[in-house]
């Protein structure tokens, strides 16, 4: 069995339009920090169940419910989720972990390393500097291998 989820990150306030399209169909979606303001998790909890973490800008009481990292399990992998890569203080690979989720760099990044993807989404929310907007979907085969796409939103 294979499903997809899609993966956010820095949206800092904004939920634009593209990622409804985006993320039609998937099955949960992980928003990887700087969430920016509540309306935006229940925006995405429209479109799928949400596993949403806190990042540096994420201040305030509604933030409270949202921890700093999250283990979660989806279609037979572990997922290790964290705002900032350079916070990483376990090893992924020695805890069973396949993917390593992050965000903060608003810089997709997708790497293997010892048998770990690690993937950051980049940023989805408001465009800084020149770096293009963009999020990811990740398809989830229990036999096959991890396929992320990144989705550049000025293009949808």
């Amino acid at each position: 069995m294979s499903f997809t989820i899609g993966v956010i990150s820095d949206t800092h306030g904004l939920l634009r339009p593209e990622v409804e399209r985006c993320f039609a169909g998937v099955s949960h979606i992980i928003h990887a920090g700087d969430i920016g303001a509540p309306e935006v998790v229940e925006a995405l909890r429209r479109i799928a169940p949400v596993t949403a973490i806190r990042g540096n800008v994420d201040r305030g009481a509604w933030t409270k419910s949202y921890p700093d990292t999250q283990t979660l399990r989806l279609g037979g992998h572990c997922f290790y989720i964290l705002h900032d890569l350079n916070d990483l203080t376990v090893i992924p690979a020695d805890l069973g972990i396949d993917i390593v989720v992050s965000g903060h760099s608003h810089r997709v990044q997708i790497s293997t390393k010892e048998g770990v993807l690690y993937l950051n989404p980049g940023s989805a929310g408001r465009r800084r500097f020149k770096l293009p907007i963009t999020l990811a979907t990740l398809e989830l085969d229990k036999d096959g291998p991890l396929r992320p796409v990144i989705h550049d939103l000025d293009h949808v």
